[in-house]
């Protein structure tokens, strides 16, 4: 068998030694460029590491291992991987029988496309997120928290960066186009974050999306309407444990498809990177992962 380990910031060759025991897998310490150089792929790190290499793996299209690593690690949290136990275990049981692995679904971000040369029709470029994505408060908490320390974002950065961001936040004007799902085909309102999630937690735990699933071919939408600053503060700690979800001021839906426009440009954020600006696109890439699980 040949594997490629992947390393992201904080992580080291030495993180790979307890998964080299066996004397039957032979290493390749980068990507592959293509498919036939490796059966498996581990990656050591966080979503935001995951992130940048979603689009290689979605081509590479081998199976994944996620050796939890980084400052949130929520992706891994969402297929049962807490520790790095956990994942040893999970890849000793697939160079064992190599059944243990789970197709899922990828979200995908599309900005608008930009004009190409004269008689060519551009191709759009798309971003895929593995957890949530959002704009608004959202967004500007991750730009925030990008800032600090690595060390510092691994022990609540999220929350630390919450009253600053919230602080100096006003409402968004925000049309989401809800296409295929029946009246009303749009929601237009002046809102604090949306997010778009097919994972359920972000930000180190947060249950933004308590009923995502990572196999269902649906995106969890999660609308946090005009509020109180105050209120919303006092929201913030209820997240962590989805309970969000009964507050009047919060949507929550379902759908395969949205378009989410705003009064002016916004900056949108997946799996806590930067991706782009509004207006946007997000649907759901359908098995467009292969994971290795417990």
């Amino acid at each position: 068998m040949r594997a490629a380990a992947i390393f992201g910031p904080g992580a080291s060759s030495k993180d790979l030694k307890p998964f080299q025991q066996n004397p039957k897998v032979t290493w390749l310490l980068d990507l592959p460029t293509n498919s036939s150089q490796a059966d498996a792929i581990l990656i050591f790190g966080g979503d935001g590491t995951i992130h940048r290499h979603l689009a290689q793996l979605v081509t590479l299209r081998l199976p994944v291992l996620i050796v939890p690593c980084g400052s949130g690690n929520d992706f891994a949290r969402a297929l049962n991987l807490h520790s790095v136990r956990d994942s040893l275990a999970a890849w000793g049981k697939f160079c064992y029988a190599g059944k243990n692995v789970w197709t899922i679904d990828l979200g995908v971000i599309t900005p608008p496309i930009a004009g190409g040369d004269a008689g060519e029709a551009p191709a759009p470029h798309v971003h895929y997120f593995c957890c949530v994505g959002g704009v608004g408060l959202d967004a500007e908490i991750s730009r925030r928290a990008n800032r600090l320390p690595r060390w510092l974002r691994a022990r609540g950065g999220y929350a630390l960066t919450l009253l600053p961001a919230l602080w100096k936040f006003a409402p968004l004007a925000m049309t989401i186009s809800l296409p295929g799902i029946g009246s009303p085909p749009t929601l237009s309102n002046k809102s604090m974050m949306v997010t778009f999630a097919n994972a359920p937690s972000y930000g180190g735990g947060m249950k933004i999306a308590p009923r995502a699933r990572l196999d269902d071919g649906q995106l969890d939408i999660c609308v946090i309407g005009h509020m109180n600053k105050l209120k919303l503060f006092c929201l913030f700690p209820t997240v962590y444990f989805g309970r969000h979800l009964s507050i009047p001021q919060v949507e929550y839906f379902q759908a395969n498809r949205l378009k989410l426009e705003t009064d002016e440009p916004q900056y949108v954020y997946a799996d806590g990177e930067y991706v782009c600006r509004t207006p946007i696109e997000v649907s759901v890439a359908r098995g467009a992962l292969r994971v290795i699980v417990p």
